[in-house]
């Protein structure tokens, strides 16, 4: 399986990946260093964020690696290099996370928060980056999880949320009825992410997010740039306090049945 190669757009994007890779790399719990997120697809600008996931080995224990993750704050909060990529501009972050790549589906049920099982696998496993080599708890990751996971399991998780979206679609003309706009326009924008899911569900496509880079995903990933361009005004509210989101839930439902 090809591997990505990440792609930094600084110096200090660079030198600190270099860093955390190194020190990681050290210690005997480390499987392989994965470069995620925008750094790893070749999108990352100025402002990026630095995105780490280090992958553990399969035998290491969550007291490994609570251990590992404490001393890494300490090393990393000290050191020059890291202090000053982390000083140098207010929207860049560095994430870090030690992970143990056992990866377990949520409930996907009515009224319930978005379930984050399919974004972790490809953040993690399908669109990450690699750095150097990657170690055999790695590439057991991928046979499993690529190019994606049991039907029956996808079947049932494509039903839940298509229903879990249909109820708060539902929902809105009644918050609408009462003068609950802003409730009403939270619920929409979160049936809007669940149909994002039930689109990546039915297309067997490892999502990125539910909640940014919606026209690569659709467009690119999907390859569906016509329904994009019906997409972006469902979410485009000019009056709040209005029967509009009635007619926005009208809409998404039509895609969601068109799917």
């Amino acid at each position: 399986m090809k591997l990505r190669t990440p792609l930094f757009p600084t110096t200090l994007h660079s030198d600190v990946a270099d860093i955390a890779a190194g020190y990681f790399f050290d210690l005997d719990i480390t499987d392989t260093v994965l470069i995620v997120n925008s750094c790893a697809r070749g999108h990352a600008v100025a402002e990026s964020d630095l995105d780490i996931a280090v992958l553990a080995k399969e035998n290491v224990t969550d007291v490994e690696i609570a251990e590992a993750t404490k001393k890494w704050i300490e090393y990393s909060s000290v050191h020059h290099v890291i202090m000053k990529y982390r000083s140098s501009n207010r929207f860049r972050h560095l994430h870090l996370d030690i992970i143990n790549g056992n990866y377990q589906p949520g409930l996907i049920e009515a009224s319930e928060p978005i379930d984050f099982f399919e974004v972790e696998i490809g953040n993690q496993v399908c669109y990450a980056a690699p750095v150097n080599s990657s170690g055999d708890h790695f590439k057991k990751l991928q046979q499993k999880w690529l190019p994606y996971y049991d039907e029956s399991l996808r079947f049932e998780r494509l039903k839940n949320i298509i229903d879990a979206c249909c109820y708060d679609i539902d929902h809105i003309p009644f918050l609408i009825k009462r003068g609950l706009y802003f409730h009403a326009l939270y619920i929409l924008h979160k049936a809007f992410e669940e149909f994002l899911q039930a689109l990546f569900l039915a297309n067997k496509t490892y999502p990125l997010a539910y909640n940014k880079w919606i026209k690569y995903q659709v467009a690119e990933l999907l390859n569906k740039p016509e329904l994009y361009s019906q997409l972006s005004p469902i979410l485009s509210i000019e009056n709040i306090e209005s029967n509009e989101m009635n007619e926005k839930a009208k809409m998404l439902q039509a895609l969601l049945n068109d799917m």
